[in-house]
């Protein structure tokens, strides 16, 4: 199978959906498969070249077997909703006529969460008389609106449009959660064309380790509890919420709080951080992805959370899958939906009602007084880490391509009839 991908996330960025796919991608050539991803520059979240690129018209390198060929865009930080339509529409166009210059392909891909990429798959798809996959990694724009970033206004119905239409166009449908395809049903889309492939985690590389002695002095680690946020310090999280839950824990001498990332809201939360002069709070940069386990390492505890919207009840922030494959309890504080579902059915960890610092205080309190709820909470990530592997979800979604492909030999799509 020739597989094209669109996705304006890719290694060496470190986000969710970079890593998705190139976990996926990997896996997929080791398979047998080929695989072009078609993506830009890396340059995500601070909107600045990563060492050693340039934001070239085109460029191609080779990735453990993978193609990638980057394009030029317009770079700006991840912040700011005219400029980073203008990234995507940019990437949108540009990954379009890249495509059509690359040799033909069984089927495209194409990922969100914003569905400028969505539409440049399905673009090139119909030009190329291919089938058109769309990878829902969220529910955009109702995100949008869930954090604030945008209200009620002619261009979100005008998204809302084009989300719909994207939705009908695909030949299949890949979200990442059951929420998202329960979703889709009810907004009228075939349920026959939609595939659930969960996130996961890579278990050759995040598996239980120690506590890493020369980092943990570095950031004065040594004999805390400590709370972990990893990843994009976005608008969808809230993180005012744990700052008021480490305000609220600042006198306890055995918890520290552990920030590594960036993102949108990465400076709101340092100034709130040093207006109120909290010494139980660590932040450090975002750090190469090479790093996370390390980093994971260093946690004793998982915090996951999320705005207080019926939006994020749907979501499964992927983090929860490599806290698992460490070992790292998760603190969800989310919406009630799929996530604390899978987290209270294998006991991985905890969930208190979401955007409650003193509910999310007294939790890790808690668990920084009971070593043995803690170890019974890590043993149990453990256990329930193999049915989220990234070997596992990257077999799902090669069959559901495989699938797809199937039933356009058997001129089942009428989008590919006569290619």
């Amino acid at each position: 199978m020739r597989i094209l991908f669109l996705s304006d996330n890719f290694p060496p960025e470190g986000n969710a959906p970079a890593t998705r796919t190139y976990e996926h991608a990997v896996r997929w050539v080791r398979a047998g498969h080929e695989v072009t991803v078609i993506t830009c520059a890396p340059n995500f979240p601070e909107g600045k070249l990563f060492d050693g690129y340039r934001n070239d018209w085109r460029s191609v390198e080779t990735i453990d077997g993978i193609r990638v060929v980057r394009v030029k865009t317009y770079i700006t930080a991840n912040e700011g909703f005219i400029k980073r339509t203008l990234d995507y529409l940019s990437f949108m166009a540009a990954s379009t006529v890249a495509g059509l210059f690359e040799r033909r392909h069984d089927v495209v891909v194409a990922t969100s969460p914003q569905f400028f990429c969505a539409l440049g798959g399905w673009m090139l798809a119909r030009l190329k008389r291919r089938p058109f996959v769309f990878e829902l990694r969220d529910l955009w724009p109702a995100s949008i609106t869930a954090v604030g970033a945008m209200k009620r206004s002619l261009a979100i119905r005008v998204l809302e449009r084009l989300e719909m239409f994207l939705y009908r166009s695909a030949d299949a449908i890949i979200p990442v959660t059951q929420s998202f395809r329960e979703e889709l049903i009810h907004r009228g889309v075939d349920a026959g064309k939609i595939h659930v492939v969960l996130n996961g985690v890579d278990l050759q590389r995040y598996v239980p380790c120690a506590r890493d002695t020369a980092m943990a002095q570095q950031y004065d680690l040594d004999g805390r509890f400590v709370v972990g946020y990893l990843g994009t310090h976005g608008m969808a999280h809230g993180l005012e919420t744990v700052v008021d839950a480490a305000e609220k824990l600042r006198h306890d001498p055995r918890i520290v709080f552990f920030f590594a990332g960036s993102g949108a809201e990465r400076a709101r939360v340092e100034q709130l951080v040093a207006e109120r002069q909290l010494a139980n709070v660590r932040m450090i940069p975002r750090q190469p992805k090479e790093m996370m386990p390390k980093l994971w390492g260093l946690c004793d505890i998982s915090l996951i959370p999320l705005r207080d919207n019926p939006v994020f009840g749907g979501v499964i922030p992927s983090k929860l899958f490599e806290g698992m494959g460490m070992g790292i309890p998760a603190l969800m504080s989310l919406p009630r939906g799929e996530a604390t579902r899978i987290v209270e059915s294998t006991g991985c960890g905890l969930c208190v009602a979401p955007e409650n610092a003193q509910a999310m205080a007294d939790a890790i309190a808690q668990l920084a007084g009971d070593p043995e709820r803690l170890q019974r909470l890590r043993a149990a990530s453990i256990a329930a880490a193999p049915a989220y592997s990234r070997d596992r979800q990257a077999g799902l979604m090669s069959d559901a391509l495989l699938r797809l492909l199937d039933d356009d030999t058997r001129g089942m799509l009428p989008t590919s009839k006569g290619s």
